[in-house]
This record gives structure tokens, sequence and C-alpha cells, in this order.
């Protein structure tokens, strides 16, 4: 009797050793932007696919809306290994790595072209930079082309001197530094507060952005595309997570992150159009700034280009000339 009951009790051991093998690795995705947001919408197919074809040997649960860490707190807790993966705002994490802030260099790359080719010769060392870092890079979409938001008409350079600015990364920073204007740093969930108490009155986002905050509710009522850049989101993962998959489920991952990319460009392509008809449809002012103004933005990002290349080094060098 005693015989039959430790077989019993060696075999639930075993199968419960079995069920938490079949159970596989879980991921905890972090997505700063709310679930309608086509960047969290197609990180969400993309955890979908991954989950689906693993064949349990890979769970992402995606959270989007800053619910599990807020945008400007997911690269470091990826980084951490308290959340497995995420998606962060690349041209925030200047400070971690110049090449990040690359594609938000004013008029470096001002169609999705160019920002394509400019993605192309600036990639190989993004990877490296983060995977020094302790970080996988999986993949990476753009926002539509940034364009200019204002309470008020701007028709000269004088009209931008101390309007208060909303600032996303050092470089929109030192843009308003050049030109003028009194920058604030806000991340993208407080900009309706932030226009609503008025703290800012200008920005430089996609209209996407503008769109998804209903910015018109707030007041502004000007949208000028100026194509500044098209800056990029990216999806990483913590390399001890990584390092837990197989072969083969990595090269799953890999494949579903090449195809989440495709179809992300194209979604941002397709809202660089849409998103700014429905400014245009809610009232807002939707054009282009005068040839004086386009010409002072011109000479600011040239400017600013420069200042980038001598502070990301022979890395940066390389990787202009590489797209040039």
């Amino acid at each position: 009797m005693k015989l039959l009951k430790n077989i019993f009790f060696t075999f639930l051991a075993l199968l419960f050793s079995q069920s938490l093998t079949n159970a596989g690795e879980k991921w905890d995705m972090a997505l700063a932007y709310g679930a309608g947001n086509f960047h969290s919408a197609n990180a969400t197919e993309f955890a979908k696919n991954v989950s689906e074809k693993s064949g349990g040997k890979l769970t992402i649960v995606t959270h989007p809306g800053g619910s599990l860490y807020k945008g400007g707190e997911i690269f470091r807790a990826v980084r951490t290994g308290q959340a497995q993966i995420g998606e962060r705002f690349m041209s925030a994490l200047g400070k971690e790595d110049p090449l990040l802030e690359i594609d938000s260099q004013p008029f470096l790359a001002s169609s999705y072209g160019d920002a394509k080719k400019l993605y192309k010769a600036s990639k190989d060392e993004i990877v490296k930079g983060l995977d020094s870092k302790g970080l996988v890079f999986l993949y990476a979409v753009p926002w539509p082309a940034q364009g200019l938001y204002s309470k008020n008409a701007i028709n000269s350079v004088e009209d931008l001197k101390g309007l208060k600015f909303r600032a996303y990364n050092s470089s929109l920073i030192r843009l308003a530094e050049l030109t003028g204007m009194a920058p604030t740093k806000i991340e993208a969930a407080e900009i309706s507060q932030a226009f609503s108490t008025g703290a800012v009155e200008s920005m430089i986002t996609s209209p996407t952005t503008g769109k998804n905050s209903k910015i018109w509710e707030n007041g502004v009522t000007y949208f000028y595309d100026i194509a500044a850049w098209f800056p990029k989101n990216m999806v990483i993962v913590n390399k001890e997570a990584w390092n837990k998959l197989d072969a083969d489920t990595q090269k799953l991952v890999m494949s579903e992150a090449a195809k989440a990319e495709k179809k992300g460009w194209a979604l941002s392509k397709k809202g660089n159009k849409n998103d700014k008809k429905s400014l245009a449809d809610a009232g807002m002012k939707v054009g282009k700034v005068n040839a004086t103004l386009k010409k002072h933005f011109q000479e600011v990002g040239a400017t600013m280009s420069k200042e980038w290349a001598d502070r990301a080094g022979s890395r940066g060098q390389a990787v202009l000339a590489a797209y040039k």
C-alpha cells in the first residue's frame, strides 16, 4: 500500500512538472499608448500571433495606455526585467544613445522613402547599442510626419518668439531654443490637460496624436504640415527573457516582428493622410507654412543635424554618410 502511495505521488509530481514545462513563458508587454492607437493595435496583433503560433511556448499579454508602466518608465522596466517586452518612443532615449534620436533631426528625412532609407542606414548601430544594454530589438514603426500645431496663426519667425511649446525629447527642446520658443517636456497622455490649462500653446507632433487627443477641443486651431521628421516607436525585449526561449520560438518572434513592422509602416502612411483629414473635418485649419518660415525651419534643422553628428561621434557620422 505504501509503495502504491509513493508511486501515485511520484506520478502526480511528474504530471505537475510536465504541466509547468508545457505552460511555456509568459511576457508582459508594456505599451504607452491607448488600445485604439495604431501602434498599440499593431503590437496587440503581433502579440496575439506569437501567442497562437508558438504552441504554448510563449504567451504575450499586452498592457496598453500606460497601464503597466508609463511611457517614460518602459525602457527601464524592460531593461531591468520588470517587464519582459515593451514599446518605447525611440528619440526620447537620446541620453541612452544618440543614435536613438537620429530619426528626430528636423528635415533630415521629410518623406516616407527618406525615413525608410534613414532607418536602414541606422538600424545596425541601433541594434548594437541596445544589445550592449541587455536588450533585443524586434521592430520599429514610424509615426506620421510631424506637423506644427498652434492655438494662434504662425505667419512669421516673430510669431514663434516666447511661444509656450510642448517638447517630448531633447531634439524638440533644442529646436525650441533655436526658434525662441519656450519648451516644456510633456508626455503624449498629458497633452490635452497641458493645452486646456494654458501650460502650452503649440507643439510639433503627428496628425495621429492630435486626432487621438481631440486637440481641437482644447483651443488648438492650426495644423501646419511641415513634415519635420518621422519619429519611430521600437519594440524591445529583455535579453534574459529572450534567452529563455528555444531557437524555434525566437525565430517565430522575429518573423512576426518583421510582419508587424511592415504592417505598421503601412498603417502609418494611411494615418498620415486620413488623420490630417480628421483634423480638417473637426474644424482645424490644415495647411503649410510660408516660404520664409520653411527656410527658417530648414536652417534650424541643418544646425541641429550638425550638432547631433558631433554628439554622436564616429558612429553617427558613419550613419549619416551611409544615408546621404
